[in-house]
């Protein structure tokens, strides 16, 4: 506790999951947490979870890639808490399609926004940061940025850009005590009661005929520690990377991906750990903002 006491953070991206379990775990440190989401929902509804918990933050509605929606943020927060010390960017639109098929709006879309974003929030954010002696600013990314990923040309462009943007920015903005690092997870653990809750529970869940498409099973077959990531887990490595004790990192990448992206491409963990996916499934809980919800329930709602 406390490790971010006396801190203010902006975190764009509020859902339940990746980005509320963000703000919850900044705030339950000690900072004070702007909320922005273009959803206005989930951005009330993230900052109630935190105030019920006697937690400080407030929300906002607007898009990550509008420099006016980016600059009225920072403005607010700063405005309402007396400076900026944190930002955590995880602003985006994702489009999967075989490179054969990608249509060329969705391209600019998915390829424009998570750099496009990337830039704007890193420059409101320093420039309030630049007034109080520094910050720490860290974008989510995916192991799509390190990988080619099958249906994935856009998404994998998009990422890739990002990760070497926050390399080169946090060169540009050493000199003045910005830092600027990313989190990578993979995969990750909600998205078996969310995407792919079909394919864990479902007995008549088919693999769909598709390039691109990989079964659960199968990706779970390739990690190293035998389990998906959990959003506390992205959480636990922003507040590590928000604090002083990453104080000597910059332009540095946490893989939080259970040994994925560093294992030897031909070794395949399952071979040797066998871990049936839809078991694995029912050993673990819902979480949301990082806290256990109860158990996973299948295709009709039953408990598992």
């Amino acid at each position: 506790m406390d490790r971010l006491k006396d801190k203010v953070a902006i975190v764009f991206g509020a859902g339940p999951n990746i980005g509320g379990t963000i703000a919850h775990f900044l705030a339950r440190e000690g900072a004070r947490v702007c909320v922005m989401d273009i959803s206005q929902e989930a951005a009330n509804e993230t900052v109630q979870f935190l105030r019920d918990r006697g937690l400080e933050g407030f929300a906002l509605t607007g898009n990550g890639r509008s420099d006016e929606d980016v600059k009225n943020a920072v403005e607010q927060t700063v405005a309402r808490y007396g400076r900026l010390d944190i930002a955590v960017n995880m602003a985006g639109r994702v489009h999967w399609s075989h490179v054969l098929d990608m249509k060329l709006d969705d391209w600019h879309d998915s390829v424009a926004s998570f750099p496009t974003a990337g830039l704007i929030t890193t420059q409101h954010c320093a420039r309030a940061m630049m007034k109080t002696g520094g910050g720490s600013i860290i974008h989510i990314l995916s192991t799509a940025a390190h990988f080619g990923e099958a249906d994935g040309a856009a998404y994998c462009a998009a990422k890739a850009a990002l990760l070497s943007f926050a390399r080169s920015s946090a060169l540009d903005l050493a000199h003045l005590n910005i830092r600027v690092n990313t989190v990578t997870p993979c995969s990750m653990e909600h998205q078996l009661w969310s995407t792919m809750k079909d394919e864990m529970f479902d007995p008549n869940w088919k693999q769909p005929e598709r390039t691109g498409f990989y079964s659960r099973q199968e990706y779970l077959d390739q990690m190293p520690l035998r389990r998906f990531p959990k959003a506390s887990d992205i959480a636990w490595a922003t507040v590590f990377l928000a604090s002083d004790e990453s104080s000597c990192m910059t332009g540095a990448d946490l893989a939080v991906d259970g040994g994925l992206r560093h294992k030897y491409p031909t070794w395949s963990p399952g071979k040797h750990y066998p871990l049936d996916v839809r078991d694995y499934a029912r050993s673990i809980q819902l979480t949301r903002y990082g806290e256990p919800q109860g158990p996973l329930t299948d295709h009709l709602g039953e408990p598992v």
